[in-house]
């Protein structure tokens, strides 16, 4: 990639090519999956960060440095399956019952979440029902190699995504970004530890789909 053009690419292209990149976009909590589509000039505009340290930062990383994910497209989906698919379905309920501890146990703590754990259900049950489309119809249909008509789900997905970003937005704010109040308890803390995390899987794993894996048929 050419470093010197960092500023007029989109964050979606930088993410899908340089390895890395995204650890920086999710530091400075630039969107690179669902509005991906913008550059890193515009998306630092937004957000009043200065392009050039954004840009120093992208250039620190080693460009040359091998992807940390498959590059053929079974072994992709494969990845996903396993790393985000998987991961998504065994850590959410736990995050759903230590939210409805936290909300009871603290309820009249000013910096109570409440209502994440009703959001983080929404979000378990939206993500299992995308999840399940992408298992039983897309991903079976890119692994034969594809479908004339399969840009029609590949459309239904992106969408989807961008709902599920909206969401992860919802939980950041009730969360204060995943930083626990001073003098929270080993629930809370673990609680907004565990939000934190999911936020960074979710956004990684629909990176992969909209940057790397969908784009093999559009």
């Amino acid at each position: 990639m050419d470093t010197q053009t960092y500023g007029n690419r989109s964050l979606a292209d930088i993410a899908a090519k340089l390895p890395g990149a995204t650890g920086v976009f999710r530091a400075h909590k630039l969107d690179f999956c669902c509005g991906g589509g913008i550059s890193l000039k515009e998306a630092a505009a937004r957000r009043g960060l200065a392009v050039a340290e954004l840009e120093g930062e992208l250039k620190a990383l080693d460009s040359g440095a091998p992807a940390d994910t498959p590059a053929e497209t079974a072994e992709l989906i494969e990845h996903i399956l396993v790393r985000y698919h998987a991961v998504h379905r065994a850590e959410l309920p736990e995050l759903i019952r230590l939210a409805r501890r936290v909300e009871a146990v603290h309820r009249d703590h000013p910096a109570v979440p409440a209502g994440l754990a009703d959001l983080l259900a929404d979000t378990l049950q939206e993500l299992e029902t995308h999840m399940q489309k992408e298992e039983m119809m897309l991903f079976p249909m890119m692994k034969q190699g594809g479908h004339p008509m399969i840009g029609h789900p590949i459309a239904v997905m992106q969408d989807e995504h961008v709902e599920h970003g909206e969401r992860l937005r919802l939980i950041e704010a009730l969360t204060d970004g995943g930083v626990p109040p001073e003098g929270a308890c080993t629930t809370w803390r673990a609680l907004y530890a565990g939000t934190r995390k999911l936020v960074d899987d979710v956004m990684e794993h629909i990176h992969l789909e909209n940057n790397l894996l969908f784009p093999r048929w559009l």
